[in-house]
């Protein structure tokens, strides 16, 4: 195994659940679909770990091309994708606590997906537990709006669940 090889089976491991949970929220829960853009985020990866110039860490490089793959795919599949309505969410019994937080976050994902696409971007990496300033650094806006843009954003998807 050569040592890009190497450096990519590492940045897998490290990285694909963390990859994997930022596709779930662009894609409203849909685990089939965030399997493939992920895997496809990994190919892009692949494809270009070789050209990685080291002027930003690893993970904010891997972060960029994952938001930039699920804006990508939300753009051409905008015209076909299905929403989540609340009236699919299956009726939640209070015998199973379980059923409630898969609820909770099927609405969750369904505010989410209403908000614009850097908003989304921004909120999904905040839930990675990612610092204000990566996050600055891979949306491309200044860390002082990202804060601002962080509560107004955590303001209206309160507002978003519990109206719902």
């Amino acid at each position: 195994m050569n040592s890009i090889e190497k450096k990519y089976k590492e940045l897998y491991t490290a990285h694909y659940a963390k990859v994997m949970r930022l596709c779930l929220g662009y894609v409203a829960g849909d685990q089939d679909l965030a399997k493939d853009v992920t895997q496809e985020i990994f190919i892009k990866i692949w494809e270009n770990l070789e050209y990685f110039r080291n002027e930003s860490s690893i993970s904010t490089w891997i972060y960029r091309i994952s938001v930039n793959t699920c804006l990508s795919n939300l753009r051409t599949t905008k015209k076909s994708s299905r929403t989540i309505a609340i009236a699919d969410v299956p009726e939640i019994s209070e015998e199973h606590p379980d059923a409630d937080k898969a609820h909770q976050l099927a609405l969750l994902y369904a505010c989410i997906k209403k908000l614009s696409e850097t908003n989304r971007a921004i909120i999904l990496l905040v839930l990675e537990g990612l610092p204000h300033k990566e996050i600055s650094d891979i949306i491309g806006i200044k860390h002082d709006a990202i804060r601002t843009r962080i509560h107004r954003i955590k303001m209206q998807l309160t507002k978003c669940v519990s109206h719902v």
